[in-house]
């Protein structure tokens, strides 16, 4: 896939979202796991989201089960878990891979357009973020280390 908007995510209620219905808003991507040391990192997406879902950010999350076994559950514990601990009302995508010969085709795109150091196209770890701006480029990719609240600005940015 050469163009963010051309693909489609499966949601945890089954139902697809195409892309294409995000044109003209900016996305931060995130691999997600409920088991992990930045699994915290939920209250913050949740805060971005309430703040500029309005202005036009959409988050959409994409629970992983690559790294450590962090992520075991089924599609339906995960909403549970992410609605029960974090209040998460935002977008999350069925279980996926982010690496490997399984990827989606998301991940596959970005990782493409925004490597990460020296160039490798993989994801390192879970709450790795990419924010999309609203012409569907890869303005910025994020460590799992970088906070929500730290790439705040970007959004600002991308949201004018």
């Amino acid at each position: 896939m050469s163009d963010f908007y051309s693909m489609n995510v499966t949601l945890q209620d089954g139902s697809q979202l195409p892309l294409s219905s995000l044109r003209d808003k900016v996305v931060l991507v995130v691999n997600v796991a409920s088991r992990c040391g930045f699994t915290p990192q939920y209250t913050g997406l949740q805060r971005l989201h309430e703040q500029y879902r309005d202005q036009g950010l959409v988050v959409l999350a994409f629970p992983c089960n690559q790294f450590g076994s962090q992520e075991p559950g089924t599609d339906q514990e995960i909403q549970d878990f992410c609605e029960l601990n974090f209040g998460v009302t935002f977008a999350l995508a069925r279980k996926t891979e982010v690496n490997g010969p399984h990827t989606h085709p998301v991940f596959a795109w970005l990782k493409k357009e925004k490597p990460g150091l020296l160039g490798i196209q993989s994801i390192k770890w879970n709450f790795t973020k990419f924010l999309v701006g609203r012409d569907g480029q890869v303005r910025h990719r994020y460590a799992p280390t970088v906070k929500p609240q730290d790439i705040e600005q970007d959004i600002k940015e991308a949201l004018k």
